[in-house]
């Protein structure tokens, strides 16, 4: 897949999550077959008062592949500002994140709150493109509510700003993450623009992924819940997709590797205290349905060091 000057390896793409796409957990995304990889909103106004922990969101490891710097603001001069001093990072995408659908960030006109004005919708994603040194893609959903159906629209207004590719995920905001994910909105976007459409929604399996295409036509999948704690799915969704080949569930060996691995590039990041209490809630995502992971799981919300946590991750079976 293709978005503007940036060619994909595959069309499986990684999310952004806050509190879970990190610069380590990219990395590992990366390593198991995201062709692209987003990382947490960055606030627009966040980056112009120079934030302390907005620099720490941008960090990019070496061991990454290619990385979009997800952004979210609802003022064009703002974000315009904010894309142009962005320009000459080692990120290969701009997103702008026009789907979000917290209350504190739709209350300052961000984030899904640009649903309901599709002229301020279109103003941010050009000032952006304007301002952009790489290419620039939207990330919106179906609408604000079940009367306001607007996904449609905005990619049009989106490609007129000079997007390059726009992803959609199939629920409105009043929705969250609650029913299932529609996926004909997706379908019905592609018809209405020329550019590349990722799909998102309801992904919990490779097997999705590639189904999401057939019955959409969209040019690429965003994996969000289905990658916590399986970022093996990347890996497999490849396969499914290449060689129409079904990978096994890894073994107990590669879930330890891989769970030792991301810790440890977490710790060289944030350190020990805060990598261990982060470290917490992926090990539930890791274990879940694991043998003895209730257990487990109970076990891992009292350690305090990264000794007792490495022990925990290698008892899971």
């Amino acid at each position: 897949m293709k978005i503007g000057t940036l060619t994909l390896d595959n069309p499986f793409i990684a999310a952004p999550l806050a509190g879970v796409t990190d610069s380590a957990y990219r990395s590992i995304l990366s390593e198991m077959g995201a062709a692209l990889t987003c990382t947490e909103m960055v606030s627009g106004k966040g980056l112009l008062y120079e934030n302390r922990k907005t620099e720490e969101l941008l960090l990019i490891r070496p061991e990454e592949g290619p990385v979009s710097y997800q952004i979210f603001g609802g003022e064009p001069d703002v974000m315009r500002e904010t894309a142009a001093r962005l320009c000459g990072r080692e990120n290969a995408l701009f997103d702008i994140n026009m789907g979000c659908p917290v209350p504190k960030v739709v209350k300052n006109g961000e984030g899904s709150a640009l649903l309901k004005d599709l002229d301020r919708l279109y103003d941010v994603a050009h000032a952006v493109c304007e301002a952009a040194d790489k290419p620039v893609t939207i990330k919106i959903r179906k609408g604000w509510d079940a009367d306001h159906i607007v996904a449609a629209e905005a990619a049009k207004a989106a490609e007129a700003a000079g997007c390059a590719a726009i992803t959609i995920h199939g629920r409105t905001r009043e929705q969250y993450y609650t029913g299932k994910a529609d996926w004909d909105i997706i379908a019905q976007v592609k018809k209405a623009v020329s550019i590349p459409v990722i799909g998102n929604g309801d992904v919990f399996a490779a097997a999705d992924a590639v189904r999401m295409m057939d019955e959409t036509g969209c040019d690429g999948v965003m994996i969000a819940r289905g990658m916590l704690g399986n970022p093996w799915i990347f890996r497999e969704a490849v396969s499914l997709w290449r060689d129409g080949e079904e990978l096994p569930a890894p073994p107990a060996e590669e879930k330890r590797r891989i769970m030792l691995l991301h810790f440890a590039r977490m710790m060289e990041d944030k350190g020990e205290k805060r990598a261990v209490l982060e470290m917490r809630k992926h090990f539930g995502w890791y274990t879940k349905g694991r043998p003895g992971s209730t257990a487990l799981r109970r076990k891992v919300n009292t350690v305090t060091t990264a000794d007792e946590l490495r022990m925990l991750i290698e008892n899971v079976q």
